[in-house]
């Protein structure tokens, strides 16, 4: 959530006292440039309760609030929602997903770009945001399983989330600057703590929307799912909201009219430079010191010092990318890594993507934590701590953090059933006697596969696992139950889980093979095992019946989900309901209806229901859990968000007051733009790897941790030879400027050029 933090600078005024942008930026012209009044209210403007605060500053933290709410509130189910409701990959779904968070990071040099050089910075937040309600609209009906088919659900979110994306990057660099222009130069402190007021604002939609909107997705039904259209509407109706709150203080704003971009002037004065150079490479011509030197024909000395000042900073900019890929994955391969994971927390169920919330709680706590208590003990202990260090220890925290998911991720891996492979089964025995039965497992040879004994009704910890010598096999099945024996044979195939039940009748015993729904894998994730058949998600549970009772029973699980077991050990199908408590689930026979308690059911887990005869009460439910459920707690990745966190604080707010101390006051939009795009990039790191690496999931932790760790060398091998700049060194005398003209100079070639 630091990200945000950036936009706190540009609202103060970069230049010096007196003079404008127009006349230190304008290319050298005979013609006087004659500076474009304010549009400023002919009254002062109303404050706030007779103090210094400007009215209209209310309007603009509350719509960040719900703007900032409905952003994060939105993505924190995106990838739930590619994953569950699209059907798409693991892959797949990361790679939109940051694909998504990218284009969020480059569309704010867009926004600066219309809000400063046409519209003006409340009518470009008007516009957008006209734009992110309908980015909002068109993404919550995507959502609804009635509209269309698989197609249209696809282009609807693509639409949707280009559209969100333009909306909330266009005006991000607008809304906190335009809060700093309410207020009077003379009231400078007052604007400072508004800032803080805003970040505050922006932390706190965050972390409000990010523990909501799983909620809204996880325990609100539509249509027999779970709900992302609830999910993604709330979050809309809040940029609804957010939208109405801004436009009610129109009439109280000052509005500052457009006053040119300069991005775009830093970036034609770079091109001019190099291009002139290259014009320019007869060796008569005297060479300059800088590169930058060669735009001095058309552009102020004071922009290309600043330039110059400014590049020597995004030269350490090179490395940070990398940073923002390993954090931005919390959404994605990290929320990925939940659903995997037991979020039942005793008191409370902790949904997948509500694990995203520790992130902006985390921020809160730290950033005081680290100003007040552990940036002081270092500096009494007499250590030099300085900004570039402090960004090299959150690259080394981050890179921690990937390293201690990689081990949760395998710890995962060792506590998830294995799948059968070629030529093998899984076999489990369910002995419903009235005692003891000893089963042996012959193969073609009468060799001994497999000799156990088990007791009434006794739970099975594991499967036991078989070969065959082909991919369908004959096994012949030896029971000993008192002075009785049997021998039956069953037909078993390659790949597949089978349940031998084991059956009393009077004082003779039988058997049968039942073949386990068919383990199919879908998105990634092992359906029956761990999930629910063809729609995986961690928050259901798979059941399946077997009746032992003389009468066909109908067992209602719901309002829409209904089974028919028929008499004497019929085996009812695999069926898929959300987790939850179940203390009265209504049964009916043809003669009586009763209730079953089948008590607490886990997600992510599949069950085995017996339905048996009680002497004094109706019948009841013998319940066993036939796939068990990772018993990996979420609470494991606690340490990681830990780590993840504390490096984001001591990077990106570092790293944003190193930039700004180290360029003039004139580039700090320029920097924003910059570090906006290290975001974005990084993003796009994250793409790539996710599509072509073709890595388990651990191994891919383990290769960001490795690139950051490599980054961070790179990074501190350039921080050691970078020479800091003190303030009063940016502002270059006058007599060490490099004229524009000197010697035989004016030969040089200057096409296209107005002098």
């Amino acid at each position: 959530m630091l990200e945000e933090s950036e936009s706190k600078e540009p609202a103060m005024n970069p230049f010096q006292k007196n003079e404008s942008k127009e006349t230190l930026f304008s290319p050298v012209s005979t013609e006087e440039v004659r500076p474009r009044p304010l549009s400023l209210p002919k009254k002062p403007p109303p404050k706030i309760c007779g103090s210094n605060y400007p009215l209209s500053i209310a309007f603009i933290v509350v719509n960040e609030f719900c703007e900032r709410f409905s952003y994060y509130g939105m993505k924190a189910v995106l990838t739930l929602y590619f994953l569950y409701f699209l059907h798409w990959s693991e892959d797949t779904s990361t790679s939109i997903y940051h694909a998504f968070s990218s284009l969020c990071y480059f569309t704010p040099i867009l926004g600066a770009a219309i809000a400063d050089s046409w519209l003006g910075k409340f009518k470009t937040i008007i516009y957008l945001s006209l734009v992110y309600v309908l980015g909002h609209v068109v993404k919550s009906l995507g959502a609804l399983p009635i509209i269309g088919g698989q197609m249209v659900h696809t282009v609807l979110s693509l639409v949707g989330l280009s559209l969100i994306a333009l909306g909330t990057g266009g005006i991000k660099p607008c809304v906190a600057a335009f809060g700093g222009d309410q207020f009077e130069e003379k009231h400078a402190e007052e604007r400072t703590r508004y800032f803080s007021v805003f970040y505050l604002s922006i932390n706190a939609g965050s972390l409000i929307s990010t523990f909501i909107t799983p909620m809204l997705r996880g325990d609100v039904q539509c249509f027999g799912e779970d709900c992302y259209a609830l999910a993604f509407g709330v979050p809309g109706l809040l940029m609804v909201i957010a939208l109405v709150v801004f436009a009610m203080g129109s009439k109280i704003y000052r509005k500052p009219p457009p006053e040119g971009n300069i991005v775009t002037q830093v970036a034609k004065c770079i091109w001019f430079a190099i291009s002139n150079r290259f014009n320019n490479r007869s060796g008569d011509i005297p060479k300059r010191q800088h590169w930058l030197d060669w735009a001095a024909e058309k552009y102020p000395k004071q922009l290309i010092m600043d330039v110059k000042a400014l590049t020597r900073v995004l030269f350490l900019y090179i490395p940070l990318p990398m940073f923002w890929a390993l954090l931005d994955q919390q959404g994605s391969r990290w929320t990925l890594q939940a659903t995997r994971m037991n979020g039942n927390l005793g008191f409370f169920v902790l949904q997948p993507d509500q694990m995203q919330v520790l992130n902006p709680l985390l921020v809160l706590i730290f950033i005081p934590l680290f100003d007040l208590v552990i940036y002081r003990l270092v500096s009494k202990c007499g250590i030099n701590f300085s900004s570039l260090r402090k960004m090299a220890v959150g690259m080394i925290l981050a890179s921690l953090a990937f390293a201690v998911a990689a081990a949760v991720e395998i710890k995962i891996n060792r506590m998830t059933s294995l799948q059968p492979g070629p030529q093998e089964i899984f076999l489990k025995a369910l002995n419903l006697a009235d005692d003891e039965v000893k089963v042996t497992v012959l193969g073609d040879e009468n060799n001994t596969l497999l000799e156990e004994s088990i007791r009434s009704f006794q739970k099975m910890p594991r499967y036991a696992q078989l070969h065959l010598k082909t991919k369908s096999q004959d096994f012949h099945f030896y029971l000993k139950y008192h002075n009785l024996s049997v021998y039956t044979k069953h037909s078993m195939e390659e790949k597949n889980w089978y349940s031998l039940i084991i059956l009393e009748d009077g004082k003779n015993i039988s058997s049968m093979m039942v073949k386990d729904e068919e383990n199919k894998t879908t998105n990634g994730m092992t359906a029956v095992r761990f999930g629910c058949q063809g729609d995986p998600r961690p928050f259901c549970f798979e059941s399946w019946f077997v009746n032992t009772l003389h009468k066909e029973v109908n067992i209602s699980l719901g309002t829409d989900i209904s089974l028919r077991v028929g008499e004497d050990y019929g085996v009812s199908a695999y069926t898929t309901v959300h987790s939850g408590e179940y203390p009265a689930v209504h049964c009916r026979t043809e003669d009586k209806d009763f209730s079953l308690n089948i008590g607490l059911l886990d997600p992510r887990t599949a069950y085995l229901f017996v339905i048996i005869n009680s002497t004094n009460h109706d019948p009841q439910a013998w319940k066993m859990e036939d796939i068990p459920t990772n018993r990996l707690s979420i609470a494991w990745q606690l340490p990681q968000y830990a780590l993840v966190t504390a490096g984001e604080v001591m990077f990106s707010v570092t790293g944003l007051e190193f930039s700004y101390s180290q360029a003039p006051a004139s580039m700090k939009s320029v920097l924003q733009a910059a570090w906006l795009l290290t975001v974005a990039v990084g993003n796009i790191i994250v793409l790539v790897v996710a599509q072509f690496s073709g890595l388990v999931q651990w191994a891919e932790f383990i290769l960001f941790s490795c690139l950051l760790l490599v980054v961070c060398l790179i990074f501190s091998i350039m921080g050691y030879y970078y020479v800091p700049i003190k303030p009063e060194d940016l502002q270059e005398p006058a007599d060490k400027q490099i004229p524009p003209t000197q010697g035989n100079m004016i030969n040089l070639e200057t096409k296209k050029t107005k002098l």
